[in-house]
């Protein structure tokens, strides 16, 4: 049986209501498969194929499931569930988990968990989930300078398992200053009288815990890193952060940014509840209806010129709508440099200019196509001239908009990738509206 034959013949037997046949077919899939039907299907009956997976299998099912869903399955388990559950897990991702749970779920998990799992977890919890130090896992190998190879060899065999992904030990002092690194590839391939000062690498680069999480994923990125190693301020090992966090974060940020501008959130799951997906979506229909009402009240003040000129009602929305592309256009393109670590102070200026000329450029460009079809159209080449010079007033605001409101609103702390859509239709609304009547006001009087 093929994978979407089986997938097909599980939607089957759930409309169907056949759940012995719902279990079997669920209960052969690999948990990665089990999370995305889990996502792909409404709450109802998702809450049944979860009451019918296996219990082995809802510890890895519920690692691999998005933030909104698998916080929508934990808030109904009691505490010794969900201890139960992350048990095995990283330090970091049960970090994650109890960030999204009440103080007081979060403090009756935390008390479950033996001495030495709470305190990596509460190290963890100390630092903000979007740091490097809420991004890392506390489960490095580290060794003393002083010591031999054999002696690491021996201690590493007592471990009946080393950490994923682990390509480097980190080398610290006796007061667990970090001092370098000892690649992996280093330790099989050396003398085993060889002491480790000799093998390791001193100018490992490292991540202070407070480091943005999107700092870290462009270093990663530019470094092609597996690993890293997270400290505090006096250089203290904390932990050490792994690319299969990082990739998280790049597709989170990815996410993010594309999903902000209409004001949707990112872990929203696709089949929430209308009580709660309701309203998430009327506060930002709530804000753009505001914005929407000052381009109206703006509209109002040229009302006599619009009694006079009914074609200008007609062509009015172009201009906006024009301004408002153009806007967007840019606006992506800075919140994606902003996001990596591209735009900075020293380079707004360069990307100000280039796209103040390229506003002129479209705008006299698409004025005279707009233009002539609207002179041809109305007979009317004053008209014309009018709606032309608009659209180049609109298009250059929209470019310089798009530069300057995310960092504007950034400076403010607030999310460009969520505010700057709403704030950027606002500028071009009110700016094409009032270029656009003010000008044939005072051409047509």
């Amino acid at each position: 049986m093929t994978k979407q034959t089986h997938l097909e013949g599980l939607t089957t037997a759930l409309d169907s209501g056949a759940l012995n046949q719902v279990r079997r077919l669920l209960n052969g899939l690999s948990s990665a498969e089990i999370a995305q039907v889990l996502e792909s299907t409404p709450p109802r009956e998702r809450d049944l194929l979860w009451e019918v997976l296996d219990s082995d299998l809802e510890s890895d099912v519920l690692q691999r499931l998005s933030e909104d869903v698998r916080n929508d399955i934990l808030t109904r388990m009691d505490s010794s569930e969900v201890a139960a559950l992350t048990e095995s897990w990283d330090v970091d991702d049960i970090a994650d988990i109890l960030q999204q749970l009440p103080d007081r779920v979060t403090q009756e998990i935390l008390e479950l968990m033996s001495l030495q799992d709470r305190h990596r977890v509460e190290t963890v919890l100390t630092y903000d989930e979007e740091t490097a130090g809420g991004l890392m896992n506390t489960d490095t190998l580290t060794v003393r300078p002083d010591i031999s190879v054999d002696v690491v060899l021996r201690y590493l065999r007592r471990h009946e398992s080393i950490p994923s992904m682990t390509d480097d030990l980190y080398v610290v002092n006796r007061d667990d200053l970090l001092i370098g690194s000892l690649p992996i590839n280093n330790l099989l391939t050396a003398n085993p009288s060889d002491p480790v000062y000799k093998l390791m690498n001193p100018d490992v680069v490292v991540l202070p815990a407070h480091m943005p999480d999107t700092e870290v994923a462009n270093l990663f990125e530019r470094n092609d890193w597996i690993t890293a190693p997270v400290v505090d301020e006096n250089r203290h090992l904390l932990g050490r952060i792994t690319i299969d966090d990082v990739v998280d974060v790049i597709r989170e940020e990815a996410e993010h940014s594309l999903l902000g501008l209409a004001g949707v959130s990112e872990d929203d799951d696709t089949f929430q509840s209308l009580r709660r997906a309701t309203p998430r979506r009327m506060l930002w229909l709530g804000v753009n209806l505001i914005t929407a009402l000052a381009a109206s009240v703006v509209i109002g003040q040229f009302q006599e010129t619009l009694d006079k000129v009914i074609a200008l009602a007609v062509l009015m929305p172009i201009v906006a709508s024009m301004g408002g592309v153009a806007g967007t256009q840019t606006l992506t393109v800075v919140i994606r440099g902003m996001a990596l670590g591209h735009v900075q102070r020293k380079n707004m200026k360069w990307l100000l200019n280039r796209e103040l000329v390229m506003g002129v450029i479209n705008g006299l460009f698409w004025a005279l196509a707009v233009g002539l079809v609207a002179g041809s159209w109305f007979n009317d080449m004053t008209l014309a001239l009018v709606i032309a010079s608009a659209m180049v007033i609109n298009m250059v605001a929209a470019g310089l908009a798009g530069v300057l409101l995310p960092v504007a609103l950034k400076s403010m702390r607030i999310d460009p990738a969520l505010a700057g859509g709403v704030a950027l239709t606002t500028v071009t609304d009110i700016v094409g509206f009032m270029s656009f009547l003010g000008l044939a006001t005072l051409v047509y009087g």
